[in-house]
């Protein structure tokens, strides 16, 4: 099993910025990928960013890129996503996901963390 702990949501207004935290523990070497995954009130889970734990590739959503960035820190088993120019459209549940395979598809991520609230007021 692979655990993930989400952390680093919060409340902010639109232009500001907000880091969120992924720590994952277990047997993580049977993940190769790491995804951040958002769902705002009466949608659809949507993905947003992913990042390979062994190369450091990664693949946003146009939605965000150019705003987020996600990143790694292998020692710590972390991986960060890293909002700025947040918009009240970014205003979700905040999901980390580990996956065999870099992928925007949410079906195949077989672990996730708990979820972290981001809230961006206009």
């Amino acid at each position: 099993q692979v655990q993930l702990v989400t952390s680093g949501g919060g409340l902010v207004q639109a232009g500001d910025s907000l880091t969120l935290s992924c720590a994952a523990s277990g047997r993580t070497f049977r993940t190769s990928t790491v995804g951040w995954f958002r769902q705002a009130p009466g949608k659809e889970r949507e993905f947003a960013a992913a990042i390979s734990w062994t190369d450091g590739r990664t693949d946003y959503a146009d939605s965000v890129k150019g705003r987020f960035t996600i990143s790694r820190h292998n020692p710590k088993n972390t991986v960060y996503l890293r909002m700025t120019n947040l918009k009240p459209e970014d205003t979700a549940v905040y999901y980390c996901a580990a996956a065999r395979t870099m992928t925007k598809r949410p079906t195949e991520y077989d672990y996730w963390g708990q979820g972290t609230q981001v809230t961006v007021s206009s």
